[in-house]
């Protein structure tokens, strides 16, 4: 069992460099490191950087106590051998399900109040990190932050659980089950205890981001040079800008423009902040990236979809024709994109920005080829006069807002398939 340890797992651009000359086979692999299979009951997972191995090694060995821990048998500078679980994660075991057991909510209400009482700082259980063994024995694993991030709620959870409808469902049980942590939750999820006045962000100085005051409790995701997003549940956020005539622009464009199916959903405004919806999916630089990581073809859908917003943008009035890789985001709803301060004040009759990250990642040609076949007035349009050359560090007009985890390692396919992304050209 000795030679995995001639596996090495090495950091490359956007994913990890796996080298395994033994027969181990590969049986999963994600931001931190990969797991080979051992023998029927054993794997070893090996980390790309020790320090993480370290992290995991304390928070796995400080719960070999509870029920759904995986049980470790050795540990290393660089890896950890413990239990494997020949079995379905709990969102594959409950994707095709029309409600939730209570049975299978008071096994996730256990491990998310043992985790607490065991001192971990990450209350929290995504569905993929979760096994169902035989008679519903569920099993927890990737432990790297339990002790070294803070989310005392589960936001992960529910946020998995809303994607394949059975948050509403669960949420029932807890209600039953556990009345005083549902309303801890309630107001938690809904941003009651939140003064959104209250969040202090200030200009940042020319050409440089806002600063914000980072003992607010929400979580920051993001912030550029006219605000910054703090996330408050697991579908909300709040953007609060420094310049209220910002905020007011912004908002101009995403009330008088909601029935326009690219722009995020507004749900309060205030003179200097915007609540909106919390986009959930990467955004198409990460996407991309992995697509060309993959040695993969520009989409031809995705295409078809940003060349549908630009024109959407143009028959709407939108002085700004734009659409930068870093403010568009893949959804369950299909591309969204943020950052519309200037939208409607700004002059720009080409999407530069797009066209300068397209090239960055070597799609620009492919990208102009789809448009011309699909398009070939608009692509005529883009290219009578020359494309600006491009620079190597691109103006950061915005804040980027991700799910960090989709910044896990998965296939473009994985992706277009959890995401359904829908095809805007069906009439």
């Amino acid at each position: 069992m000795t030679n995995f340890k001639s596996i090495t797992v090495t950091k490359g651009e956007g994913t990890l460099i796996i080298d395994n000359p033994t027969n181990f086979p590969l049986v999963g692999h994600g931001a931190q490191g990969a797991v080979f299979k051992l023998s029927e009951d054993r794997c070893v997972k090996i980390y790309e950087n020790t320090e993480q191995a370290k992290m995991e090694q304390e928070s796995l060995k400080a719960g070999q106590h509870l029920s759904f821990m995986p049980k470790v048998y050795e540990t290393g500078s660089n890896y950890v051998i413990m239990d494997y679980f020949y079995a379905p994660t709990l969102k594959d075991y409950l994707k095709n399900s029309m409600h939730m057991e209570e049975s299978m909510a008071k096994k996730l209400l256990t491990i998310l109040k043992e985790l607490k009482q065991a001192g971990y700082n990450v209350v929290d259980a995504p569905l993929r990190h979760i096994f169902v063994l035989e008679n519903e024995e569920l099993k927890l694993v990737d432990h790297v932050n339990a002790f070294y991030k803070t989310s005392p709620f589960p936001i992960k959870l529910l946020r998995d659980l809303k994607l394949i409808l059975l948050k509403e469902s669960f949420l029932m049980h807890v209600k039953k089950l556990e009345p005083k942590l549902y309303k801890e939750w309630d107001m938690f999820f809904n941003g009651n205890d939140i003064d959104l006045k209250t969040i202090s962000v200030v200009p940042g100085g020319s050409g440089t981001s806002v600063k914000v005051d980072t003992a607010f409790r929400p979580k920051l995701v993001g912030q550029g040079h006219q605000g910054a997003v703090f996330r408050l549940s697991e579908d909300q956020c709040v953007k609060v800008y420094p310049n209220v005539n910002h905020a007011q622009q912004e908002k101009e464009v995403l009330v008088s423009c909601k029935h326009l199916p690219f722009i995020p959903k507004a749900l309060k405004t205030s003179s200097n902040y915007i609540l909106m919806e919390y986009l959930l999916g990467p955004d198409l630089n990460s996407f991309l990236k992995k697509q060309r990581a993959f040695q993969r073809t520009l989409p031809e859908d995705i295409t078809r979809q940003i060349l549908e917003i630009l024109k959407m943008m143009k028959a709407e009035g939108f002085k700004q024709i734009d659409a930068p890789l870093r403010h568009t985001f893949l959804t369950i709803d299909g591309l969204k994109l943020i950052d519309h301060v200037y939208s409607f004040t700004r002059e720009q009759d080409r999407p530069l920005e797009l066209f300068e990250d397209l090239q960055l990642l070597n799609y620009l040609d492919p990208f102009l080829e789809q448009v011309k076949a699909i398009d070939p007035k608009t692509y005529n349009d883009w290219t009578e006069s020359p494309i600006p050359p491009i620079i190597d560090t691109l103006n950061y007009t915005g804040p980027h807002i991700k799910d960090e985890e989709m910044q896990k390692i998965k296939s473009p396919e994985q992706i277009v398939n959890e995401l359904l992304i829908r095809d805007i050209t069906r009439q």
